[in-house]
């Protein structure tokens, strides 16, 4: 399965515009149906929806098709129907101009300071008297369908890059924790010589006060106790483990943005660990990388479904 973005958007139109001479002022003209669906990132599938008052009867079923194919994301759905020729105004009912009137006079008799109905005012409140009938119960699904296939190409898409991404990053992490590995004997093996050093010029001072072989058995117990105390060997091992279960995951596809956000906590955790273990200025400087590098993949892991 692919890895899927939560960032997405796509639109459909239904309906094709009148021309010239098909187009009467004074005839009912069927009207245009526009969706549109964006997506961004959520923990949870958040959907909202914006339908005129015509569609609100069709929100249970748009919502049911988003959440066979969405598990995670803030979602909006957007629906607007227009004419098809913006340009053509038709001629409001006669009986519709008459009630409006009534209607003005009335509440101009209890509110004497209301402003009078503008032309622009009575146009829009008879904008629905010639379509007011139009069923949209097979159009509206119909196109859901379309611009949520849409959708989801487009999640698919930046899901793909987001993968490649975190793939390169993969490779990055694992360069660096193969870089730390080899670091520890050397410093371990350096730390022993200077307790060695030590040990020798103790001896010096000493002047036989003090046994040679207990002042060496605890020069050589400083010595392993250091070498304990910087061995970040058990956070490399596990730090490879989460890269491989990274790995798999994005291979695999899917629902793995929680998975994947569990997991960028984890190598986070390990490298704050190595770099408290660290004994050397390289060390230190690898495990800031680490954190560089893994707080890139962290923004990204986000925006994965």
């Amino acid at each position: 399965m692919p890895v899927y973005s939560m960032t997405g958007y796509a639109s459909a139109q239904h309906g094709a515009p009148a021309t010239g001479a098909d187009t009467d002022a004074r005839a009912p003209q069927s009207r245009r149906l526009g969706l549109e669906i964006r997506s961004v990132n959520s923990r949870f599938l958040d959907l909202s929806f914006r339908l005129p008052d015509e569609l609100r009867a069709m929100e249970p079923v748009l919502r049911s098709l988003l959440t066979a194919r969405l598990k995670r994301g803030k979602v909006e759905v957007r629906a607007a129907l227009e004419n098809d020729d913006s340009n053509t105004l038709q001629d409001p009912p006669a009986r519709l101009l008459q009630r409006l009137n009534s209607l003005q006079d009335s509440i101009k008799a209890w509110l004497p300071s209301a402003a009078p109905l503008t032309v622009a005012d009575a146009m829009r409140l008879c904008a629905n008297a010639h379509s007011g009938t139009e069923d949209w119960s097979a159009a509206v699904p119909a196109l859901a369908e379309e611009a949520l296939t849409a959708l989801m190409t487009a999640r698919e898409r930046e899901g793909k890059r987001l993968a490649a991404m975190l793939m390169d990053r993969l490779k990055q992490l694992r360069s660096q924790a193969q870089q730390a590995v080899p670091m520890v004997p050397l410093l371990v093996e350096q730390q022993r010589l200077r307790f060695m050093e030590r040990w020798k010029e103790a001896m010096a001072l000493t002047d036989g006060a003090v046994l040679p072989e207990a002042a060496r058995d605890r020069a050589l117990t400083e010595a392993t106790a250091f070498a304990i105390r910087i061995d970040v060997a058990e956070e490399v091992t596990r730090l490879e483990s989460h890269l491989d279960e990274i790995e798999r995951l994005l291979k695999k596809g899917g629902e793995v943005g929680k998975r994947l956000d569990f997991l960028i906590q984890e190598l986070h955790r390990e490298a704050n660990t190595l770099g408290s273990k660290s004994a050397a200025l390289d060390l230190t400087r690898i495990s800031v990388d680490m954190k560089v590098l893994i707080e890139q993949m962290r923004e990204q892991v986000q925006n994965i479904e």
